[in-house]
């Protein structure tokens, strides 16, 4: 599913609330695409569609927000939250997941929570896992808020200017890109190519090495 091409059919403050809702919801430990959804969105911030700077604080905010919900119910639910996680969604709350972003915790404390927005699957732990885990709300925190403002703020302004200076080079250079394009088209079948030689050469070498072995048990037993 095309997502930026999809958000471009929609009014910039249903766009607003969908990076909030997405977000928030994503926070609070369920797997949604949040960061592809503030990535599009601020694309599309690039282009002129939508505000990068009302971009932002709606990501803040469903990241901020979401987080803390999530403690809450991490909190109240305790382990028993984990298995039922687990359950619904396997892939993110396997045991080897939740097993590795205890560890982070332990060895981590605080900086688990402000480090762990960048990290796809320990940004939706942070939340419940703190409050499994009994960490002090203050100290959850402090460390939730500015870490949500640096993930949210950081990657529009990033994918926004990112995206400003693409267009423009673009325009200006437009014939470039194609022959980069061409370019890199050429090169990935070549090695495509190669590497399919160089399989099938050597599933010949040993189809060879098996018959040449089958000969010799035959030649021994005669």
């Amino acid at each position: 599913m095309d997502i930026q091409g999809w958000l471009e059919t929609i009014p910039p403050l249903a766009i607003y609330s969908l990076v909030t809702a997405v977000i928030l919801i994503e926070m609070l430990g369920v797997p949604l695409p949040g960061e592809i959804i503030l990535v599009s969105s601020a694309l599309l911030a690039s282009q002129g569609y939508v505000d990068p700077v009302w971009i932002g604080i709606c990501a803040t905010i469903g990241a901020v927000v979401g987080d803390s919900l999530g403690y809450l119910i991490g909190r109240k639910g305790g382990r028993p939250l984990f298995g039922w996680l687990g359950k619904k969604f396997p892939k993110h709350f396997s045991p080897e997941n939740i097993a590795s972003a205890e560890r982070s915790f332990e060895r981590w404390g605080a900086w688990a929570v402000f480090f762990g927005r960048f990290v796809a699957l320990l940004r939706i732990f942070a939340g419940p896992l703190a409050g499994v885990l009994r960490m002090p709300y203050w100290k959850f925190l402090c460390a939730d808020v500015p870490g949500g403002i640096l993930w949210a703020g950081g990657t529009t302004a990033v994918v926004y200017y990112a995206g400003v200076v693409a267009e423009e080079w673009l325009k200006r250079f437009s014939w470039i890109g194609l022959i980069i394009a061409v370019l890199a088209g050429v090169c990935s079948m070549w090695i495509v190519k190669r590497r399919a030689k160089k399989s099938a050469a050597r599933r010949a070498a040993k189809s060879a090495a098996g018959t040449e072995t089958a000969r010799d048990t035959v030649s021994v037993a005669d």
